[in-house]
C-alpha cells in the first residue's frame, strides 16, 4: 500500500511540475509574440525608427528564450526556429531602411507563425493574414486588416486566411 501511494503521490508531483513548466515556456512564447506584435504594428505605421527599436526588444525576447522547461518536441522546433528569428529581428533592428525592414519581416513572420503553431501557447486569438499583392503573410492580434508591408499606402489589403485560438 505504501508503494501505491508513493506512485500517485510522485505522479502528483511530476503533473505539478509539468504545469509549471508549461506556464514558464507559454509566458516565454508569449512575450516573444508581444514583441513581434509591436514590431508589426510600427512597421504598419510606417514607423521604421519604431520598428528598429521594436525588433531590438524582439531579438532580447528570442535570445533570453530559455529549453530547459521544454518537451523535447519543443526544443526540436525551438532549434529549428531560434537562430533564423534572432537573424531577422537583429536585421530589422540594425536597420534604418524600412523596405529592408519589411523584407527581414516577412521571414520573421513565417517562423513566428511555426513557433505559434508548434506551441499552442499564444494567449489571445492570433490571426494569420495575407497580403496578395506582397505574397506575404503576418501575424496580428486584430481581426481587422493592418498591412505591414504597405503601411499607409495599403492599410487593409489582405485577408484573415487563419485563426490561432487562445490557449486556456
Amino acid at each position: 500500500m505504501k508503494i501505491i501511494k508513493l506512485i500517485i503521490l510522485s505522479t502528483l508531483l511530476l503533473a505539478g511540475t509539468a504545469r509549471a513548466q508549461t506556464t514558464a515556456v507559454n509566458t516565454s512564447i508569449n512575450n516573444l509574440l508581444t514583441g513581434y506584435l509591436e514590431l508589426k504594428n510600427a512597421l504598419a505605421a510606417d514607423n521604421g525608427a519604431a520598428a528598429q527599436a521594436k525588433a531590438k526588444t524582439l531579438n532580447t525576447e528570442v535570445t533570453s528564450i530559455s529549453t530547459k522547461d521544454m518537451g523535447a518536441a519543443q526544443q526540436a522546433v525551438w532549434k529549428n526556429y531560434v537562430d533564423k528569428l534572432s537573424f531577422d529581428s537583429r536585421h530589422i533592428s540594425e536597420s534604418t531602411s524600412i523596405d529592408h525592414q519589411r523584407e527581414h519581416f516577412e521571414s520573421l513572420s513565417k517562423s513566428m507563425y511555426a513557433v505559434l503553431k508548434a506551441f499552442k501557447a499564444n494567449s489571445v486569438a492570433i490571426y494569420w493574414q495575407y497580403c496578395p499583392m506582397k505574397k506575404a503573410s503576418w501575424l496580428s492580434e486584430k481581426s481587422t486588416i493592418e498591412n505591414p508591408y504597405y503601411g499607409k499606402e495599403m492599410p487593409d489589403c489582405g485577408s484573415t486566411k487563419e485563426t490561432l485560438k487562445a490557449t486556456k
